[in-house]
């Protein structure tokens, strides 16, 4: 019709499939838990502790952390106790943890001041 947009669908099916959300078997875990060594495994969870100097040092890697995770789409749950933040990663749609969990941890680490 006239003045209508001409809208083609693609039919062509992506093959690719992103792997990095499906749930990983406890030996792939073990394996990538070296490459994160500051973390540890809880259950369907990689979780830290981080100490900080005070309370206000805390937050502004908590406010760090959060951009990180707005840019990756993956967020991890956080407590704050005045110098100390506690992180846990899992991926919940998947049941457990992912290659997400794993990228993200490297993330927050990279975050760390040395």
């Amino acid at each position: 019709m006239y003045g209508q947009p001409c809208l083609e669908q693609d039919t062509k099916q992506d093959t690719k499939q992103d792997t990095s959300m499906e749930k990983l078997e406890s030996d792939n875990i073990e394996a990538r838990m070296e490459s994160v060594p500051d973390w540890t495994l809880s259950g369907d969870n990689l979780q830290r502790t981080i100490g900080f100097d005070d309370f206000r040092a805390a937050m502004e890697f908590v406010n760090k952390l959060a951009d990180a995770a707005e840019a990756s789409g993956h967020h991890p749950d956080i407590m704050i106790r005045y110098g100390k933040v506690t992180l846990t990663l899992t991926t919940h749609d998947a049941g457990g943890l992912t290659e997400k969990d794993f990228e993200m941890a490297a993330r927050i680490d990279a975050l760390q001041p040395i």
